[in-house]
């Protein structure tokens, strides 16, 4: 009987976002995305990067792997209404192999994100 009802939960339609929430939602969404451009823009040869992120920039296959599990992973958060940062959240989205992967691309892409998207970089900031 429990599989039953844990079966209906994982098929419920997620409550649609409020225009305040989805602008967020798709913030965070263009953030974890340049983040990992920057990653890659870093770490990867230029000739390597034949894909696009979701925020439109240039990577490689792998860390377009990595963008789109990120981009995935924010648009079925659940907490994303009354969270601050993934990090403080009770519920881990993120797997921990691809948890450790964006610790990596953060701790890499943080501090450069101020020179690259200043805007977003300070709205990040504030928000913790």
């Amino acid at each position: 009987m429990l599989g039953a009802s844990s079966a209906k939960v994982r098929t419920m339609a997620r409550i649609p976002d409020t225009p305040k929430v989805a602008r967020r939602r798709e913030r965070e969404k263009r953030t974890i995305s340049n983040m990992v451009a920057i990653y890659c823009a870093g770490n990867h040869e230029a000739t390597a990067r034949t894909e696009t992120s979701h925020a439109g920039e240039a990577l490689c296959p792998a860390c377009k792997a990595i963008d789109d599990y990120c981009v995935l992973r924010t648009e079925r958060c659940r907490s994303m209404a009354h969270k601050t940062s993934c990090e403080e959240c009770g519920n881990h989205c993120y797997a921990p192999a691809e948890r450790e992967q964006i610790r990596a691309i953060m701790r890499y892409a943080g501090p450069r994100m101020i020179l690259h998207h200043p805007v977003a970089a300070v709205r990040h900031l504030l928000k913790k």
